[in-house]
This record gives structure tokens, sequence and C-alpha cells, in this order.
């Protein structure tokens, strides 16, 4: 379980009372100042170490490879570069990390939060079960149970769906399509696993999952359609109304005027006979321009044969 190391200190606690001896007051004196000398020293080179990943004092060895590393994803970056032969590529097994070395002092300990031999802190967020170390506690960083693996974010700002098996943001909770393992695969553009990725995730209407900057790198390519089931990832009513303008100005020629063709709608999964147009086939369920030729036919009196 995940958990945030606080330091606290009440100067309003006392302890004895009147007509205490003077080396009790001495003893208490320098008990104050022990106190504060060991809270000074869990904070020595806070956010004066780690990688470009996570702001921590200490590195692990990783179990896989026993070598030394910053964190897993430095480790993983260097294990699967292109410099690597193919069977010799992994990543480390995150839970399975027994040992880490304190960035001050360099000893190698087993894992804990606190070095065994300078007292310092090595991460103020900590996760036992993770072996996850991080200084920045800005993240608001959680262990989520569902998952098994530390978020950020806040757990207050975000709730597991155990179909869909991920954390979704708590604006989601009721209103988004469940998907069975949704996140348990590689994204649609870049083929990075979702489950661990540290980029952000755009849950899609249709319940399908993908990278937020892939999203918007489609789109800037005029790919407004989940790679996964072609459904539409936004509100296409606007683009509808302007394919109507362009199909009514776009006549066909009296051979086609007769035609029509079935077709499909990626959008509401209807089947509808339409008449054919060089621009679009309108689905006539929903209406939306979203749709695909099934089959076809040259004339309606053919069709009806």
């Amino acid at each position: 379980m995940g958990t945030t190391m606080e330091y606290f200190h009440d100067p309003m606690a006392t302890h004895g009372s009147n007509g205490l001896e003077e080396h009790t007051s001495t003893s208490k004196k320098s008990d104050v100042e022990g106190m504060a000398e060991s809270l000074e020293k869990l904070d020595e080179g806070y956010l004066q170490y780690g990688c470009s990943h996570y702001k921590r004092r200490c590195r692990i060895r990783a179990p896989c490879c026993n070598e030394v590393f910053d964190c897993r994803h430095c480790h993983n970056e260097a294990k699967n570069s292109v410099d690597v032969k193919p069977q010799q590529r992994h990543d480390v097994p995150r839970h399975k990390v027994q040992r880490v070395i304190c960035s001050l002092c360099d000893t190698e300990q087993d894992v804990h939060q606190v070095c065994i031999n300078c007292g310092v802190c090595m991460g103020k967020y900590f996760c036992e079960t993770c072996k996850l170390f991080d200084d920045d506690i800005s993240k608001q960083q959680y262990h989520c149970d569902g998952c098994g693996i530390c978020r950020t974010g806040g757990r207050d700002n975000f709730f597991h769906c155990f179909k869909c098996g991920c954390c979704y943001s708590i604006m989601l909770k009721d209103c988004h399509p469940c998907v069975e393992g949704a996140m348990h695969h590689n994204c649609p553009v870049c083929f990075e696993f979702l489950f661990e990725s540290t980029r952000d995730i755009n849950v899609l209407p249709c319940g399908h999952t993908i990278h937020m900057d892939c999203l918007k790198e489609m789109q800037q390519h005029l790919q407004f359609f989940c790679p996964m089931c072609s459904k539409s990832v936004c509100d296409m009513s606007k683009v509808w109304e302007k394919l109507d303008e362009e199909v009514a100005l776009t006549p066909m020629p009296e051979s086609y005027q007769n035609k029509k063709i079935w077709i499909l709608c990626n959008d509401c999964n209807a089947t509808s006979e339409v008449p054919f147009h060089i621009v679009a086939q309108k689905c006539l369920n929903c209406n939306s321009y979203n749709t695909r030729q099934t089959r076809g036919c040259h004339t309606t009196d053919t069709c009806r044969q």
C-alpha cells in the first residue's frame, strides 16, 4: 500500500510538571534536539536526486539482470533499445524488486522507506507493494488494489472499474461504456501498452482507449473515428450538416438516380438501403455519414426482384 511520510512535532507537548529537577529539563532539551536532527536527516537531499522519471534518493537493483538503475523506466528504456538484441530485451518485474541502493551513502539494502545506514528518507511517497519511491508528492500518488499498481492524480479523483480493469476519472463513473479489459492492450496508434503507460490516456465514447497525444495526431490528419471499431470519437453533427449540403449540390447522373445500395452505420450499427451517391451515404437511423457499403444493386427494380 502506498504511503506518504509526514513529519509532525507538537511544540506545545509537555512532559512532567513544575518542580522537575534540572537534569530532567536538560534531558528533554536533548531529546528535542535529537528529534530535530533526525527530521533534518530524513529530508537531506530532498528533490536533489533521481532521474527524468522520478525524484528520489535511491536506485534499484533489477532482479531480472542484477544491474543497478535509477528506476524501472530507466531499466526498461535501456533494455528495450534498438542496440539490444531482440531475444535479450525485457522489462523489470516491479513487484519483484528486493534491493535498493541509497543515493546518499551508497548502502545496498532491502526495500525500506528510510535508509538503514544514514537514516535518510529515500522517497516521501513509498509503496511497499510496487517498490515505488518518489519525493515529488505533488503527483498525488496512490496505490490501487484493483489495478495492482500505483497511479497518480489523487485517489479521490479516480475510481476503479472492475469490468474495464483500470482506473478512470470520477467524472466517467456513471457514464462510460464498459469494455472488458479496455486498458489491457496496446495503443492502436503507437502500440505502447496502455495499462502501464505514463502518458495521458483518453477514453473514447465507444469505450476504447488511446493515448491523448495519439488522438490529437489523428485529428490533425482529419481522422475522427476509433481505430478499433470505427465509431465517431467526437460530435460530428456539424460535419454531417456540411455533407448534407454537399450531397444536395451534387446531383447524380440520370443513370444512377435509381440505384440503391445497402450500408452499415459504424455509429449505430444499423443497416439501411439508401440511394447511392458519389459523395457519401447517410444512415437512415441516426443521420450519420460514418457508413460503409455492404452490398449494392444496379437499380431499384433490380433490388426488388
